[in-house]
């Protein structure tokens, strides 16, 4: 026996029903994959900075301590030069540099002190830094793990889903499929069987003419008129044991 538009529509209604349950199963997980993967994204990108920043503390107080040794060096030679000049116009040339020096060294002896605690700071920061970062990770790996678990457990059930709505869409005319995909964009229960005089949908009252016209021919498409959705007479039965012999 030949099924009617609306017996098809039923069927793939119901189809279509056990499908977003199934996507429903997987709650928020791909929402949680999707924000852990982002986040992870922006600890690497901080680590990152965080790294570089300490490199070049770290590029600093190595070159400034080679100074502070030169400068002393020169500072001991210059005290030396001291006892060697032969006026007090050289002594006190002498003098001046050696001032000079000893304000230059003691200028980046506090710099080098600053820059120190600063790479200290920033390689606690960089600890904690990496520390989240591994953390992330973690959970992102048990989320994607806890993903493809449910995947896996819906897999064969989906795929025969799937390829059973196929059969039913290549029953239906295309006009009626368009109208059921409109709809759908919509109200997920595109289509929706009328019961105690109502749409089951929005459970708005049908008119009783509508309803006499809908049992007189169950091939043409009716919709509710308070929420468009397609109605399916009271009197067509559908379920999965019918839907397996499609």
């Amino acid at each position: 026996m030949e099924e009617s538009k609306s017996q098809l529509l039923a069927y793939l209604a119901l189809i279509d029903r056990n499908l977003d349950e199934l996507e429903e199963e997987f709650g928020d997980l791909p929402q949680k994959v999707s924000e852990q993967e982002a986040k992870n994204k922006t600890l690497k990108a901080t680590v990152k900075e965080t790294e570089q920043i300490l490199e070049e503390v770290k590029e600093f107080c190595s070159v400034t301590k080679v100074t502070l040794e030169d400068m002393k060096i020169k500072e001991d030679k210059l005290s030396q030069q001291q006892f060697q000049v032969r006026n007090n116009k050289e002594f006190d040339a002498i003098t001046s540099e050696i001032k000079h020096v000893k304000e230059e060294s003691k200028m980046l002896t506090e710099k080098l002190r600053q820059e120190t605690i600063k790479q200290q700071n920033l390689e606690r920061i960089l600890d904690e830094q990496n520390a989240e970062l591994i953390s992330s990770k973690e959970e992102l790996k048990n989320t994607k793990k806890e993903l493809v678990e449910v995947q896996e457990e819906q897999d064969e059930e989906k795929a025969e889903y799937i390829e059973r709505r196929e059969k039913i869409i290549s029953k239906i005319d295309k006009p009626s499929l368009d109208k059921y995909n409109r709809v759908r964009e919509y109200h997920s229960d595109a289509a929706v069987k009328v019961k105690k005089n109502s749409c089951s949908g929005c459970f708005s009252s049908i008119p009783p003419q509508l309803i006499v016209e809908m049992r007189s021919d169950d091939d043409i498409l009716y919709t509710c008129e308070n929420c468009a959705r397609i109605l399916i007479p009271e009197e067509i039965e559908v379920s999965e044991a019918d839907v397996e012999t499609i």
